[in-house]
Protein backbone atom coordinates (compact mmCIF):
# COMPACT_ATOMS: atom_id res chain seq x y z
CA UNK A 1 0.00 0.00 0.00
CA UNK A 2 1.23 3.20 -0.85
CA UNK A 3 1.38 6.38 1.25
CA UNK A 4 -0.71 9.31 0.31
CA UNK A 5 1.62 11.98 -0.90
CA UNK A 6 -0.53 15.09 0.30
CA UNK A 7 -0.70 13.89 3.63
CA UNK A 8 2.61 12.96 3.73
CA UNK A 9 3.93 16.41 2.94
CA UNK A 10 1.82 17.48 5.54
CA UNK A 11 3.92 15.41 7.95
CA UNK A 12 7.08 17.17 6.32
CA UNK A 13 5.95 20.33 6.95
CA UNK A 14 5.75 19.63 10.85
CA UNK A 15 1.92 18.37 11.07
CA UNK A 16 1.82 15.06 13.42
CA UNK A 17 -1.35 13.57 11.54
CA UNK A 18 -3.95 12.34 14.37
CA UNK A 19 -7.46 10.36 13.93
CA UNK A 20 -10.21 11.99 15.61
CA UNK A 21 -11.72 8.48 15.90
CA UNK A 22 -12.14 4.88 17.32
CA UNK A 23 -14.04 2.02 17.82
CA UNK A 24 -13.68 -1.45 18.20
CA UNK A 25 -14.98 -2.03 14.00
CA UNK A 26 -11.95 0.27 13.27
CA UNK A 27 -9.57 -1.80 14.86
CA UNK A 28 -10.86 -5.26 14.08
CA UNK A 29 -11.30 -4.41 11.12
CA UNK A 30 -7.41 -3.66 10.35
CA UNK A 31 -8.51 0.00 9.29
CA UNK A 32 -6.29 1.56 11.88
CA UNK A 33 -3.32 -0.03 10.76
CA UNK A 34 -4.17 0.59 7.32
CA UNK A 35 -4.47 4.27 7.75
CA UNK A 36 -0.92 4.48 9.57
CA UNK A 37 0.66 2.54 6.00
CA UNK A 38 -1.16 5.07 3.90
CA UNK A 39 -2.11 7.95 5.57
CA UNK A 40 0.92 9.42 7.57
CA UNK A 41 -1.13 8.28 10.73
CA UNK A 42 0.85 8.62 14.41
CA UNK A 43 -1.58 8.87 16.76
CA UNK A 44 -5.29 8.88 17.46
CA UNK A 45 -8.11 10.80 20.13
CA UNK A 46 -10.92 9.67 21.49
CA UNK A 47 -13.79 11.66 23.55
CA UNK A 48 -17.38 10.36 24.73
CA UNK A 49 -19.39 10.74 22.11
CA UNK A 50 -16.72 9.00 19.73
CA UNK A 51 -17.18 6.29 21.86
CA UNK A 52 -21.00 5.92 22.61
CA UNK A 53 -21.09 6.42 18.41
CA UNK A 54 -19.10 3.46 18.49
CA UNK A 55 -21.41 1.54 20.68
CA UNK A 56 -24.62 1.88 19.07
CA UNK A 57 -23.46 1.18 15.95
CA UNK A 58 -23.74 -2.55 15.00
CA UNK A 59 -22.19 -5.34 17.08
CA UNK A 60 -18.68 -5.35 17.85
CA UNK A 61 -18.90 -4.69 20.98
CA UNK A 62 -21.42 -7.75 21.97
CA UNK A 63 -18.94 -10.53 23.18
CA UNK A 64 -17.61 -8.18 25.20
CA UNK A 65 -21.16 -6.88 26.74
CA UNK A 66 -22.46 -10.29 27.19
CA UNK A 67 -19.45 -11.85 29.22
CA UNK A 68 -19.65 -8.18 31.78
CA UNK A 69 -23.34 -9.25 31.87
CA UNK A 70 -22.35 -12.65 33.17
CA UNK A 71 -21.02 -10.97 35.53
CA UNK A 72 -23.00 -8.60 36.57
CA UNK A 73 -20.78 -6.02 36.03
CA UNK A 74 -22.19 -2.10 36.85
CA UNK A 75 -22.30 -0.33 33.78
CA UNK A 76 -19.75 2.34 34.73
CA UNK A 77 -17.34 -0.37 35.24
CA UNK A 78 -18.40 -1.86 32.08
CA UNK A 79 -18.10 0.97 30.32
CA UNK A 80 -14.29 1.11 31.56
CA UNK A 81 -13.78 -1.82 30.30
CA UNK A 82 -15.09 -1.17 26.98
CA UNK A 83 -13.34 1.92 26.43
CA UNK A 84 -9.91 0.52 27.98
CA UNK A 85 -9.90 -2.36 25.84
CA UNK A 86 -10.24 0.01 22.88
CA UNK A 87 -7.80 2.40 23.88
CA UNK A 88 -4.91 -0.68 25.02
CA UNK A 89 -5.53 -2.35 21.76
CA UNK A 90 -4.98 0.72 19.72
CA UNK A 91 -1.68 1.89 21.59
CA UNK A 92 -0.60 -1.23 20.71
CA UNK A 93 -1.41 -0.30 16.71
CA UNK A 94 0.72 2.00 17.18
CA UNK A 95 3.57 1.04 19.32
CA UNK A 96 6.29 0.84 16.53
CA UNK A 97 5.01 4.87 15.31
CA UNK A 98 5.61 5.80 18.97
CA UNK A 99 9.14 3.71 19.80
CA UNK A 100 10.19 5.12 16.11
CA UNK A 101 9.99 8.67 17.22
CA UNK A 102 11.09 8.39 20.68
CA UNK A 103 7.84 8.22 22.20
CA UNK A 104 6.64 11.33 20.73
CA UNK A 105 4.14 10.47 18.23
CA UNK A 106 2.29 6.99 18.14
CA UNK A 107 -0.12 8.10 21.04
CA UNK A 108 -3.88 7.95 22.06
CA UNK A 109 -6.09 9.37 24.23
CA UNK A 110 -8.44 8.47 26.58
CA UNK A 111 -10.62 10.91 28.70
CA UNK A 112 -11.66 11.32 31.98
CA UNK A 113 -14.95 11.15 32.64
CA UNK A 114 -16.82 14.50 31.32
CA UNK A 115 -18.99 15.17 34.39
CA UNK A 116 -15.61 15.58 36.62
CA UNK A 117 -14.53 18.92 34.71
CA UNK A 118 -15.30 21.03 37.90
CA UNK A 119 -13.75 18.71 40.40
CA UNK A 120 -9.89 18.80 40.23
CA UNK A 121 -9.55 16.00 42.78
CA UNK A 122 -11.26 13.72 41.25
CA UNK A 123 -10.39 13.64 37.85
CA UNK A 124 -6.24 13.37 39.21
CA UNK A 125 -7.50 10.03 40.77
CA UNK A 126 -9.48 9.11 37.74
CA UNK A 127 -6.55 9.88 35.25
CA UNK A 128 -3.85 7.77 37.56
CA UNK A 129 -6.30 4.73 37.19
CA UNK A 130 -7.02 4.94 33.45
CA UNK A 131 -3.15 5.00 33.23
CA UNK A 132 -3.16 2.14 35.77
CA UNK A 133 -5.80 0.42 33.58
CA UNK A 134 -4.88 0.93 30.05
CA UNK A 135 -1.03 0.08 31.25
CA UNK A 136 0.89 1.66 28.22
CA UNK A 137 3.37 3.79 27.68
CA UNK A 138 2.07 5.53 24.48
CA UNK A 139 -1.28 6.25 26.57
CA UNK A 140 -2.46 10.26 27.19
CA UNK A 141 -5.23 11.07 29.93
CA UNK A 142 -7.32 13.69 28.29
CA UNK A 143 -7.87 16.40 30.90
CA UNK A 144 -10.35 19.32 30.11
CA UNK A 145 -8.74 22.82 30.47
CA UNK A 146 -11.29 24.31 33.11
CA UNK A 147 -10.20 26.43 35.95
CA UNK A 148 -10.56 23.59 37.75
CA UNK A 149 -8.65 20.99 35.56
CA UNK A 150 -5.52 23.16 35.89
CA UNK A 151 -4.50 21.88 38.81
CA UNK A 152 -5.35 18.67 37.71
CA UNK A 153 -3.10 19.15 34.68
CA UNK A 154 -0.24 19.66 37.11
CA UNK A 155 -0.97 16.61 39.09
CA UNK A 156 -1.23 14.56 36.87
CA UNK A 157 1.65 15.25 34.79
CA UNK A 158 3.42 15.23 38.08
CA UNK A 159 2.55 11.82 38.35
CA UNK A 160 4.88 11.07 35.53
CA UNK A 161 1.78 10.42 33.17
CA UNK A 162 1.49 11.97 29.71
CA UNK A 163 -1.65 14.42 29.37
CA UNK A 164 -3.60 15.46 26.37
CA UNK A 165 -5.52 18.79 27.70
CA UNK A 166 -8.93 18.96 25.79
CA UNK A 167 -11.54 22.06 25.43
CA UNK A 168 -9.33 24.93 24.82
CA UNK A 169 -10.44 28.07 23.32
CA UNK A 170 -9.53 31.11 24.77
CA UNK A 171 -5.43 32.51 24.72
CA UNK A 172 -5.73 33.40 28.27
CA UNK A 173 -6.94 30.12 29.12
CA UNK A 174 -4.34 28.26 26.78
CA UNK A 175 -1.50 30.48 28.95
CA UNK A 176 -2.92 28.68 31.94
CA UNK A 177 -2.68 25.51 30.20
CA UNK A 178 1.03 26.08 28.94
CA UNK A 179 1.88 27.44 33.08
CA UNK A 180 0.27 23.85 34.54
CA UNK A 181 2.33 21.97 32.27
CA UNK A 182 5.45 23.79 33.30
CA UNK A 183 4.32 23.64 36.75
CA UNK A 184 3.83 19.66 36.57
CA UNK A 185 7.34 19.08 34.71
CA UNK A 186 8.88 20.53 37.72
CA UNK A 187 7.16 18.92 39.84
CA UNK A 188 7.79 15.15 38.25
CA UNK A 189 11.53 16.39 38.07
CA UNK A 190 11.47 16.54 41.81
CA UNK A 191 10.02 13.51 42.30
CA UNK A 192 12.96 11.42 40.19
CA UNK A 193 10.85 10.99 37.10
CA UNK A 194 12.50 10.64 33.45
CA UNK A 195 11.19 13.69 31.60
CA UNK A 196 11.57 12.99 28.11
CA UNK A 197 8.97 9.88 28.57
CA UNK A 198 6.21 12.48 29.49
CA UNK A 199 4.33 13.51 26.62
CA UNK A 200 1.62 16.41 26.46
CA UNK A 201 -0.59 18.40 23.90
CA UNK A 202 -3.10 21.38 24.34
CA UNK A 203 -5.96 20.47 22.20
CA UNK A 204 -6.86 24.49 20.89
CA UNK A 205 -9.94 23.88 19.47
CA UNK A 206 -11.05 25.57 15.84
CA UNK A 207 -14.60 24.99 13.78
CA UNK A 208 -16.26 25.68 17.04
CA UNK A 209 -15.45 29.05 17.57
CA UNK A 210 -16.25 29.86 13.26
CA UNK A 211 -19.82 28.37 14.57
CA UNK A 212 -20.18 30.52 17.42
CA UNK A 213 -18.54 33.71 16.26
CA UNK A 214 -20.33 33.76 12.69
CA UNK A 215 -23.71 33.49 14.25
CA UNK A 216 -23.12 36.25 16.52
CA UNK A 217 -21.77 38.60 13.20
CA UNK A 218 -24.89 37.67 11.49
CA UNK A 219 -26.75 38.64 14.20
CA UNK A 220 -24.64 41.96 14.28
CA UNK A 221 -25.55 42.18 10.16
CA UNK A 222 -23.32 44.56 8.85
CA UNK A 223 -21.21 44.18 5.48
CA UNK A 224 -18.14 44.89 8.15
CA UNK A 225 -19.20 42.03 10.22
CA UNK A 226 -19.91 39.34 7.77
CA UNK A 227 -17.09 40.02 5.57
CA UNK A 228 -15.12 38.79 9.29
CA UNK A 229 -17.05 35.64 8.56
CA UNK A 230 -14.76 32.56 8.86
CA UNK A 231 -11.69 34.20 9.69
CA UNK A 232 -11.65 34.36 13.57
CA UNK A 233 -10.85 30.48 14.31
CA UNK A 234 -7.90 30.07 12.56
CA UNK A 235 -7.09 34.25 13.58
CA UNK A 236 -6.89 32.51 17.03
CA UNK A 237 -5.37 29.02 16.67
CA UNK A 238 -2.18 31.38 15.19
CA UNK A 239 -2.38 34.10 18.30
CA UNK A 240 -2.33 30.65 20.03
CA UNK A 241 0.73 29.50 17.87
CA UNK A 242 2.87 32.81 18.97
CA UNK A 243 2.41 32.21 22.37
CA UNK A 244 3.51 28.74 22.82
CA UNK A 245 6.38 29.97 20.07
CA UNK A 246 6.89 32.42 23.42
CA UNK A 247 6.58 30.27 26.15
CA UNK A 248 8.13 27.49 24.78
CA UNK A 249 12.19 29.76 24.51
CA UNK A 250 11.52 31.35 27.99
CA UNK A 251 14.91 30.20 30.66
CA UNK A 252 12.21 28.13 32.39
CA UNK A 253 11.44 26.02 29.54
CA UNK A 254 15.69 25.59 28.35
CA UNK A 255 16.22 24.39 32.22
CA UNK A 256 12.82 21.89 31.61
CA UNK A 257 14.46 20.54 28.34
CA UNK A 258 18.17 19.96 29.61
CA UNK A 259 16.63 17.40 31.98
CA UNK A 260 14.94 15.43 28.57
CA UNK A 261 11.68 17.65 28.76
CA UNK A 262 9.62 17.96 25.69
CA UNK A 263 7.08 20.89 24.79
CA UNK A 264 3.52 20.35 25.14
CA UNK A 265 2.84 20.62 21.39
CA UNK A 266 -0.24 22.32 19.91
CA UNK A 267 -2.94 20.28 18.65
CA UNK A 268 -5.75 21.45 16.21
CA UNK A 269 -8.55 19.80 17.29
CA UNK A 270 -12.26 20.21 16.00
CA UNK A 271 -11.01 21.01 12.82
CA UNK A 272 -14.05 19.52 10.08
CA UNK A 273 -15.49 22.37 8.26
CA UNK A 274 -18.66 22.79 9.80
CA UNK A 275 -19.65 25.20 6.90
CA UNK A 276 -20.31 24.35 3.37
CA UNK A 277 -19.14 27.71 2.35
CA UNK A 278 -16.13 26.84 3.20
CA UNK A 279 -13.40 24.91 1.71
CA UNK A 280 -13.75 21.48 3.50
CA UNK A 281 -9.43 21.56 4.53
CA UNK A 282 -9.21 25.26 5.21
CA UNK A 283 -8.37 24.37 9.03
CA UNK A 284 -5.77 21.95 8.35
CA UNK A 285 -4.16 24.24 5.59
CA UNK A 286 -4.32 26.98 7.11
CA UNK A 287 -2.14 26.07 10.23
CA UNK A 288 0.77 24.34 9.39
CA UNK A 289 3.92 25.34 11.24
CA UNK A 290 6.52 23.02 12.81
CA UNK A 291 5.66 20.52 15.76
CA UNK A 292 1.69 20.77 15.70
CA UNK A 293 -0.52 17.92 15.87
CA UNK A 294 -4.10 18.25 13.87
CA UNK A 295 -6.38 15.57 14.76
CA UNK A 296 -9.17 14.57 11.91
CA UNK A 297 -11.90 12.95 11.78
CA UNK A 298 -11.50 10.57 8.71
CA UNK A 299 -13.93 12.20 6.18
CA UNK A 300 -11.45 15.33 7.03
CA UNK A 301 -8.70 13.42 6.64
CA UNK A 302 -10.40 11.59 3.27
CA UNK A 303 -10.65 14.95 1.80
CA UNK A 304 -6.89 16.47 2.62
CA UNK A 305 -5.69 13.48 1.46
CA UNK A 306 -7.72 13.87 -2.08
CA UNK A 307 -7.01 17.65 -2.33
CA UNK A 308 -5.25 19.26 0.37
CA UNK A 309 -2.13 21.52 -0.60
CA UNK A 310 0.66 21.86 1.96
CA UNK A 311 2.84 25.18 2.64
CA UNK A 312 5.57 25.22 4.49
CA UNK A 313 3.93 27.59 6.93
CA UNK A 314 0.72 29.51 7.03
CA UNK A 315 1.31 30.12 10.36
CA UNK A 316 3.85 32.59 11.78
CA UNK A 317 4.13 34.81 8.80
CA UNK A 318 0.57 35.75 9.72
CA UNK A 319 0.94 36.54 13.38
CA UNK A 320 -0.39 40.53 12.81
CA UNK A 321 -3.01 39.65 10.16
CA UNK A 322 -4.16 37.24 12.48
CA UNK A 323 -4.62 39.53 15.89
CA UNK A 324 -6.33 42.97 13.10
CA UNK A 325 -8.70 39.96 12.84
CA UNK A 326 -9.38 40.19 16.40
CA UNK A 327 -8.70 43.41 17.11
CA UNK A 328 -12.10 43.54 13.91
CA UNK A 329 -14.39 41.40 15.60
CA UNK A 330 -14.04 43.53 19.11
CA UNK A 331 -14.59 46.42 17.02
CA UNK A 332 -17.64 45.23 15.35
CA UNK A 333 -18.88 44.45 18.47
CA UNK A 334 -17.85 40.38 19.26
CA UNK A 335 -17.35 39.85 22.90
CA UNK A 336 -14.42 37.33 22.73
CA UNK A 337 -14.54 36.59 26.46
CA UNK A 338 -18.16 35.71 26.31
CA UNK A 339 -17.73 33.60 23.06
CA UNK A 340 -15.17 31.44 24.77
CA UNK A 341 -16.43 30.71 27.57
CA UNK A 342 -19.96 30.06 26.27
CA UNK A 343 -17.76 27.26 23.89
CA UNK A 344 -15.74 26.07 27.11
CA UNK A 345 -19.20 25.36 28.82
CA UNK A 346 -20.86 23.85 25.72
CA UNK A 347 -18.21 21.70 24.96
CA UNK A 348 -18.40 20.21 28.78
CA UNK A 349 -22.08 20.24 28.56
CA UNK A 350 -22.32 18.11 25.32
CA UNK A 351 -19.33 15.49 26.49
CA UNK A 352 -21.20 15.13 29.96
CA UNK A 353 -24.37 14.49 27.65
CA UNK A 354 -22.52 12.04 25.29
CA UNK A 355 -21.33 9.77 28.01
CA UNK A 356 -24.71 10.35 29.55
CA UNK A 357 -25.84 8.62 26.18
CA UNK A 358 -22.58 6.09 26.54
CA UNK A 359 -23.75 4.17 29.61
CA UNK A 360 -27.34 4.28 28.73
CA UNK A 361 -26.59 2.50 25.72
CA UNK A 362 -24.19 0.36 27.61
CA UNK A 363 -26.66 -0.70 30.52
CA UNK A 364 -29.33 -1.09 27.88
CA UNK A 365 -27.58 -4.17 25.82
CA UNK A 366 -26.28 -5.24 29.15
CA UNK A 367 -29.57 -5.46 30.56
CA UNK A 368 -30.98 -7.39 27.44
CA UNK A 369 -27.99 -9.77 27.27
CA UNK A 370 -28.55 -10.70 30.80
CA UNK A 371 -32.26 -11.79 29.56
CA UNK A 372 -31.08 -13.31 27.25
CA UNK A 373 -28.88 -15.36 29.34
CA UNK A 374 -31.77 -15.99 32.00
CA UNK A 375 -33.77 -17.17 29.87
CA UNK A 376 -31.19 -19.46 28.05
Amino acid sequence: MSTNQNLAALSAAGISVWLDDISRERLESGNLAELIDTRSLVGVTSNPTIFAKAVSKGGAYDEQIAELARRKVKVEEAVRSITTYDIRWACDVLREAYESDSGTDGRVSLEVDPRLAHDAATTIAEAKALWWAVDRPNLMIKIPATKEGLPAITATLAAGISVNVTLIFSLDRYREVMEAFLAGMEAAREAGHDLSTIQSVASFFVSRVDTEIDKRLDAIGTDEAKSLKGKAAIANARLAYQAYEEVFTTPRWVGLSSFGAKPQRPLWASTSVKDPDYRDVMYVEQLIAPNCVNTMPEGTMEDFADHGVVEDDTIRPNYADAAKVMEDLARVGVDYDDVVQVLEDEGVDKFAASWNDLLAEVESKLTALADDENRG
